[in-house]
């Protein structure tokens, strides 16, 4: 049984149980992290409402505040918006833990990479979320705005108190779009098939149409969320990588595991 359970592990996990644990515990303690200094740096509505503003109004003033035009368009369809709802609600937490799981398992030596933009990103959000609470699209109608995934769930969570847990003032940026980001354009370049190539390139640019349709973020906050991806990955690759070009390159072949 031991036997079994031994020769299991050696096939399935790349570098056996210890190491999965490690990394399912680095994931875990950062993500709860993540989402109790979320809650707790999220600002009065007031401010929130009033740093949102700014965004629309620097937006005007380049032109290109379209997201309510956006989301009229998907809205007066019917099914993109419904389409949009059911992405924003499950892409962020299934597609990206889904492909963190595959990297880990059949791609290990790109897992430590992305791992390490993952922690990088979500403390540069945090320092986003304290220093600019803003409110989301949904609670901003007076724009033109209205939240079509409470009205595609018919629940409504704007009249309900920020907790540790949540905060509705953590629009910038936009995590929804680094988290893409960082899964789906090293997917691309991981994956065999071209459709699949393709698909995982354009995963991105969806999601970020998805969280502005859904009027969760602002075109704004999807660019800064698409910054804070790309410094994650610049860092990793010339800070981490550096220090430790064995274990947490992309791509490159672990001669260890590494924690």
């Amino acid at each position: 049984m031991i036997r079994s359970l031994r020769n299991f592990e050696q096939r399935v996990l790349p570098h056996g149980v210890g190491d999965l644990l490690r990394q399912l515990l680095l994931f875990a303690v950062a993500y709860y992290g993540y989402q109790m200094v979320r809650g707790i740096a999220d600002g009065k509505a007031a401010v929130a409402a009033w740093n949102a503003t700014k965004i629309i109004n620097l937006e005007h003033s380049l032109n290109v505040f379209i997201e309510p035009s956006i989301q009229s368009w998907a809205s007066s369809t019917g099914w993109i918006s419904d389409f949009a709802a059911w992405m924003y609600l499950n892409s962020h937490f299934v597609v990206t833990v889904g492909s963190l799981a595959f990297i880990y398992l059949f791609r290990n030596e790109a897992f430590y990479f992305v791992r390490n933009m993952f922690m990088i990103a979500m403390a540069f959000a945090l320092v986003g979320y304290a220093m600019f609470p803003t409110a989301p699209p949904r609670l901003m109608p007076e724009w033109g705005f209205s939240d079509t995934v409470a009205a595609f769930t018919g629940v409504r969570v704007e009249n309900e108190p920020v907790s540790a847990l949540l905060n509705m003032y953590a629009a910038v940026p936009s995590m929804h779009c680094c988290f893409a980001l960082m899964i789906g354009w090293p997917m691309a370049r991981l994956v065999k098939p071209k459709p699949l190539k393709v698909a995982w390139f354009l995963y991105p640019f969806l999601v970020m149409f998805v969280v502005v349709a859904t009027g969760n973020h602002y075109i704004f906050d999807a660019v800064l969320g698409a910054a804070v991806a790309g410094a994650s990955a610049l860092l990793s690759q010339q800070l981490l990588a550096r220090w430790r070009p064995q274990a947490w390159s992309f791509g490159q072949a672990r001669a260890e595991a590494t924690a």
